[in-house]
């Protein structure tokens, strides 16, 4: 049964008892169908990101009263019209997308019901109404103006009213508070957190036991597990000293190479990391890597983050001392070109204000927290950020020239250039005169083929040949080839040796002044024009003007960047503190405005973000300072009068239970099995593939690879991240990503059940333990616990250890298995049940 056509009863009573029938019991089904809650600040963004725009770009000519058109009864302009639908019924139902009229109409799916009328929406466009029904149909607008909306432009927000909110005050170091027992804390930050437990009511959990401490720590630090020798050292030495040994512990850990690869892996979600185009023409990104590579060293040198953010939007701006640092710069600048794009966009202008909003979106959430991008289409409806801001942001970037490369081809007509860096950066592998030499073969053969082809094409049409057509498919693919042929020639010199490019960004030619588009529309543009600049809610008092001749990437960065600028350092603060305690003082760490949760601690959170500047912006000096605190040492004990007065924990009266992300799960079960490679591999396997289309030119199996390296190296290419990350909770590659979803669904126990990947580390585990070692009984036990779980069995784990290897070799035997390889499968049976055990895979 097609459930849609659940819905037909209130087409039918439309065309038997006339459409005001149809409207009532529409209001009927949208009554019960209404979602009683408020829509959430994730609802909200998803709509103005991805609905609202589509919603005008695709529905409202029809469909508005600012359209001046009400096709069939249907006003999909406001939250209400959508819901009470047209004449065939409600439009929207909120939970049910089998039952929403809208999405039968954009799937194309009844000859009588298609919208758009004249074309189909893209796939993706699609998705994304699905997911928006699903998850509630979130709403904010309200009734719609009407007449036809003249291509003018009034503020509607009060700046001043909007600087009273919390985010937009410039943070001030609070007095530490005085507290009940001051024993207990060590540092400034307990006390903050010990005036929240008095406030809560609540009684702070003991201290992790050291163990349990050292594999929190060597998780959060560096996503890998300690190895036991390290265990035993921590547990002697923290008895002696526990400040001490936590201290030394702690600088061991930043000083290792594997932190940048950790932390650089959190900053990689909110840079929204990809190493391709992603949406509806898929091309790689073959040198995103530099990007990578960039952001884990300028981690491990601890890069003061108010420099790493400069770089990141105007570092080819910057002067530079060597040609090394040059090029360091230049890379540093992908952050804005990594982003998804709409490859296939016919018109070229709307084309580079979609990738300017993709540019504003991210830039914004990353460093201010804060939701920009909303208001491209109108003033901010909840944030005060009128539509001025986003366009005199917009200008910016629009006055600035964004390379990604990308191959001409079928479907794909934004091609780039690249940005050749200076000798000093790393080359990838020389092709021979004669790999060039097939290159250039192959791009003649191709272009006489094209021009064959459309010689043919054209000869047909002009004899009226009903069949002409089938010359264009023909054509299309043969361009697609060629223009990723062309693409491979232009990475090398006609000798063969590598160009050494990157993704970035430069200055353009001419900068200039956007004009405002009236509803996100680039036809419907202001004749007025906004003048480069920043959100005028944030005053630091420090701005530099933007020079009629640059585009003002640069005095952005630094009014981002400035000391007081009342987001960043709060933003960055909080941030760190997620990623140290799986939550952060403020939960939405991508939305500070008045859709997004007020901070748990404001006096800590204002704190912290002092702390930072004080401390010259050091990522690494702020860690060791919150991790030497007595709320960093506390265990995950439960217990059950506190957990009732505060379940959420956002008092801190506990250490919050973690899973170990993605990357960490997979990294820590090759380190325990002997099978992780520490070092850095060469470019990256997207960047050997080379330029090209995923799924047409490119294979996606090319990039369902097993590696290895640590899983930061893995080649994250949209739509086909690999499964070992995907399936437990990877972060969307195509959105700003500040904290990860976490979820617990079946597939997670097949995987690591049936996977070859953990059957194969299982078995290597178990040859370390015996294999090569030769370890039987209580040592056995004791080092497969040390490695899994940095503790030792206890008793009862121990005995039940032999008893499963004797019980598996006793069958084994009997079945006339040789004792070797009994012994070994037992082994890999006994080592498996450890990789897949919820201990492994939890902090506590």
């Amino acid at each position: 049964m097609d459930l849609k056509r659940l819905f037909l009863p209130c087409s039918l009573l439309s065309l038997l008892a006339g459409p005001a029938a149809a409207q009532q019991m529409a209001a009927t089904a949208m009554a019960s169908a209404e979602p009683s809650a408020e829509p959430s600040a994730e609802g909200i963004e998803f709509f103005e990101k991805k609905i609202r725009p589509a919603l005008v770009k695709h529905c409202y000519e029809c469909h508005s009263t600012e359209g001046g058109k009400v096709k069939g009864g249907l006003l999909l302009d406001t939250r209400e019209g959508s819901l009470v639908g047209g004449d065939s019924g409600p439009a929207v139902v909120p939970h049910q997308p089998q039952e929403s009229l809208l999405l039968t109409a954009i799937h194309y799916e009844d000859g009588d019901l298609e919208m758009p009328p004249k074309y189909r929406l893209d796939d993706a466009v699609i998705a994304d109404f699905e997911a928006w029904i699903a998850m509630g149909a979130p709403d904010p607008r309200e009734k719609a103006t009407t007449g036809k909306t003249p291509q003018l432009y009034t503020n509607t927000i009060d700046l001043e009213k909007g600087r009273e909110h919390w985010a937009y005050q410039t943070p001030q170091k609070p007095a530490v508070p005085a507290v009940a027992d001051p024993a207990w804390g060590r540092n400034a930050i307990d006390a903050y957190v010990a005036e929240g437990h008095a406030k809560a009511g609540v009684t702070p959990a003991p201290d992790a036991d050291p163990r349990s401490l050292l594999r929190r720590l060597s998780f959060d630090l560096t996503g890998l597990p300690p190895a036991p020798e390290e265990v035993e050292r921590f547990v002697s030495a923290y008895a002696e000293n526990a400040d001490s040994a936590l201290g030394e512990t702690v600088a061991r850990l930043l000083a290792s190479e594997h932190y940048g690869e950790r932390w650089g892996r959190h900053w990689l979600d909110v840079a929204r990391y990809a190493e391709s185009s992603g949406k509806e023409v898929n091309a790689t990104y073959p040198y995103a890597w530099r990007y990578r590579d960039y952001v884990i060293d300028a981690f491990n040198a601890d890069k003061p983050f108010d420099r790493f953010l400069v770089e990141q939007i105007a570092g080819d701006l910057l002067p530079a001392e060597s040609e090394a640092q040059r090029a360091e710069q230049l890379v540093a600048t992908g952050f804005l070109a990594l982003g998804t794009k709409s490859l296939n966009e016919q018109n070229s202008r709307q084309f580079r204000f979609d990738l300017v909003d993709e540019q504003i979106d991210t830039m914004s959430q990353a460093f201010l927290a804060t939701t920009a991008a909303c208001a491209r289409c109108h003033d901010h409806k909840f944030d005060p950020i009128p539509m001025s801001d986003y366009y005199a942001l917009a200008g910016i970037f629009l006055s600035s020239e964004t390379l990604y490369g990308t191959p001409n081809g079928q479907q794909s007509r934004r091609a780039t250039d690249l940005i050749d860096l200076p000798a000093a950066a790393k080359a990838l592998p020389s092709l021979s005169l004669g790999e060039i030499l097939d290159l250039e073969y192959q791009r003649d053969v191709l272009n006489e083929t094209a021009e064959d082809l459309q010689a043919k094409a054209a000869e047909a049409r002009r004899k009226g040949d009903d069949d002409a057509q089938r010359f264009v498919g023909r054509i299309l693919f043969t361009r697609t080839q060629l223009g990723v042929v062309e693409g491979k020639l232009l990475e090398y010199t006609k000798e063969g040796s590598p160009r050494r490019l990157a993704m970035g960004m430069r200055e353009s030619g001419e900068p200039f002044d956007s004009q405002i588009l009236i509803r996100g529309e680039e036809e419907n543009a202001t004749e007025e024009r906004v003048p480069r600049g920043f959100l005028q809610v944030v005053k630091t008092g420090d701005e530099k003007p933007i020079p009629a001749d640059e585009s003002g990437r640069l005095q952005l960065a630094e009014w981002m960047a400035s000391p007081e600028n009342p987001l960043t350092a709060r933003v960055l603060a909080n941030r760190v503190w997620l990623w140290l305690f799986g939550e952060g003082l403020v939960p939405t760490v991508d939305n500070f405005g008045t859709t997004g949760e007020k901070p748990s601690h404001p006096e800590l959170l204002d704190y912290l973000a002092v702390r930072l500047v004080e401390l010259d912006w050091s990522v690494k000096d702020l860690i060791r300072e919150i991790t030497a605190s007595r709320t960093y040492r506390m265990a995950a004990t439960f217990d059950a009068a506190d957990y009732e007065k505060d379940p959420e924990n956002r008092s801190l009266w506990r250490a919050r239970p973690r899973r170990l992300d993605a990357e960490s799960l997979r990294d820590a079960t090759l380190a325990v099995s002997g099978g992780l490679e520490a070092g850095r591999p060469e470019g990256s396997v997207v960047a050997k593939a080379g330029v090209g289309f995923i799924g047409r030119t490119i294979p996606e199996a090319t990039f369902d690879v097993e590696m290895p390296h640590r899983s930061i190296y893995l080649p994250i290419v949209r739509g086909a991240v690999p499964e070992s990350l995907a399936l437990f909770d990877f972060s969307d590659p195509s959105l700003t990503a500040g904290k990860r979803e976490i979820t617990t669904v079946p597939s997670q126990a097949l995987y690591l059940m049936n996977s070859p990947f953990l059957v194969k580390a299982a078995e290597d585990f178990a040859k370390q333990l015996y294999g090569d070692r030769g370890l039987r009984g209580a040592d056995l036990a004791r080092e497969a616990f040390y490695r899994a779980f940095s503790r030792p069995p206890t008793e009862a784990e121990g005995a039940e250890t032999k008893a499963f290897i004797e019980q598996f070799l006793a069958a084994a035997k009997a079945e006339g298995m040789p004792e070797d390889e009994a012994r070994l499968l037992a082994l890999t049976s006994f080592c498996q049940s450890l990789l897949a055990s919820a201990e492994f895979r939890y902090l506590n």
